[in-house]
């Protein structure tokens, strides 16, 4: 039996899968957590990687290896290959105004048109989570550090980079930073790289910085440059959602929507995608074909935030959701936690509107959670189809989907069935296959089949939708 081993260094945590090539099983796992916030060392993340692969029995009997990890974070290493300063996570909104800064340079000052470049020049309009808005916010706060820097990656760049051996000169390493690859899904989403051109962009870069740095060869999905210090073969890696769409065996007509510490709704099409009105981000995916996909700041953790208000457990607030009618009685929650992405709102915060002596319930306010989380989700859908693309099938995955209520009232709010694949670690799954088609040399990725899905219908209720729609312009309506 040939071995692969799929990782997933993730926000929250390191997960990783050992699975047949051949057939898909799973064979073995393990994980390990990674430290809160927005910045964090990058050596956490080796750290994490190296006790989750001991949990996992060890990788010394697979044959080839993959890493897909959270997108956009920016990671800079100097000549030596020493991280200059902790990563800026995808979810750290400081360079918001950096981002708006580049977009008006771009349109000499015109912010529309400005917004219009940036789509059609690297399939996406700057919000605070890309890597080049990062890069010009340590350029301008961080002089010191910025003059240090010899090469920005991405958070599956880096581990990609260790586990081939690679690393800083002061551990022992080789310091060198030429042996950074990445692929075209997390590339498309750092600002500098053109889904449509298939290569990077300099001319952003060097707007974005202030100077060309080395970034990171991008690898074809099946290609191997690398090889662990035990002989298996590095797989090009992908961004999470990518490498999500990968495990799930998602194709063209497919959408995901991932309930993870962020939200993405995203879809498989044939084409890139531009979007001015900056809603939809146009990457690429893990296969050759493209993955758009929608992003939200706030998603499962807005669950997390409804078991401390109301002081139960998730079980609890989904059975007190469930037993609350839809709408809330009138009572919505604006979700935005953590600012926001879609719609660009960094500066927002969370707002629970229409509250009466009659629906302030705790039922109610259950209620309200569930559905401010489905309908942020639902707006990266309506963008979606406001775009051209036609759903065929709608796939909910990610920890938010755990949930018994977001489940059963997901439809109502989306209007169309949804489907449940089992629980499973999706973007380790993605990357394990990812792993089995490099080892393969075949053209297409191995077939792995999904164990039987559960599919959850109900009649769409519009209130839910018009209740949302009518406040949400009210939280922070001008970022």
């Amino acid at each position: 039996m040939t071995l692969v081993a799929g990782v997933d260094t993730s926000t929250q945590s390191c997960k990783i899968v050992v699975r047949d090539a051949e057939t898909g099983v799973e064979l073995r796992s393990g994980k390990a957590s990674h430290p809160d916030g927005t910045e964090v060392h990058p050596d956490h993340w080796w750290t994490a990687y190296n006790q989750a692969r001991e949990e996992a029995g060890g990788l010394e009997d697979v044959e080839a290896v993959s890493v897909g990890g959270q997108q956009h974070g920016m990671v800079c290493l100097d000549e030596d290959g020493e991280v200059v300063r902790p990563a800026l996570l995808w979810n750290d909104t400081r360079s918001a105004e950096a981002a708006e800064e580049l977009i008006m340079e771009a349109g000499a000052g015109d912010r529309q048109a400005g917004a219009k470049t940036w789509a059609q020049a690297c399939g996406s309009v700057l919000v605070a989570s890309l890597t080049i808005t990062k890069l010009r916010w340590l350029r301008d706060n961080e002089p010191d550090n910025a003059r240090r820097v010899a090469a920005v990656c991405l958070p599956h760049d880096w581990l990609s980079w260790r586990i081939a051996g690679h690393g800083p000169k002061s551990q022992g390493g080789d310091g060198d930073i030429s042996g950074l690859t990445t692929d075209r899904s997390d590339a498309s989403g750092t600002g500098y790289w053109s889904p449509f051109d298939n290569d990077y962009r300099f001319d952003l870069l060097e707007m974005g910085f202030g100077r060309r740095v080395q970034v990171p060869k991008v690898l074809g999905p099946a290609d191997s440059v690398e090889r662990t210090p035990w002989g298996a073969l590095i797989g090009a890696g992908a961004g999470d959602n990518a490498a999500a769409a990968l495990g799930l065996g998602l194709g063209e007509g497919d959408v995901s929507i991932s309930l993870g510490t962020s939200g993405v709704v995203s879809a498989v099409c044939p084409t890139p995608i531009a979007d001015p009105t900056g809603l939809v981000n146009g990457f690429a995916d893990a296969t050759g074909l493209w993955l758009p996909l929608a992003c939200t700041l706030n998603a499962s953790r807005i669950i997390d935030a409804a078991t401390r208000i109301l002081a139960v457990s998730y079980d609890e607030v989904a059975e007190m959701a469930l037993s609350a009618p839809a709408g809330a009685q009138g009572l919505t929650l604006v979700p935005y936690f953590e600012g926001e992405r879609t719609p660009n709102k960094p500066h927002a915060t969370a707002s629970l509107h229409g509250m009466t002596l009659r629906n302030s319930t705790r039922e109610n306010i259950a209620r309200a959670f569930v559905e401010g989380l489905l309908c942020c989700q639902a707006d990266g859908l309506d963008a979606m189809v406001a775009l051209g693309l036609h759903p065929h099938r709608v796939f909910l995955i990610g920890g938010g989907a755990k949930s018994p209520a977001t489940r059963k009232i997901a439809p109502s709010v989306f209007g169309c069935d949804v489907i449940l694949p089992p629980d499973g670690e999706w973007v380790a799954v993605g990357a394990a296959r990812q792993a089995a088609w490099a080892l393969s040399g075949a053209l297409t990725p191995p077939v792995w089949v999904v164990e039987e899905s559960e599919t959850y219908s109900g009649a769409p209720e519009p209130i839910i939708r018009e209740q949302y729609a009518a406040v949400r312009e009210l939280t922070h309506p001008n970022n």
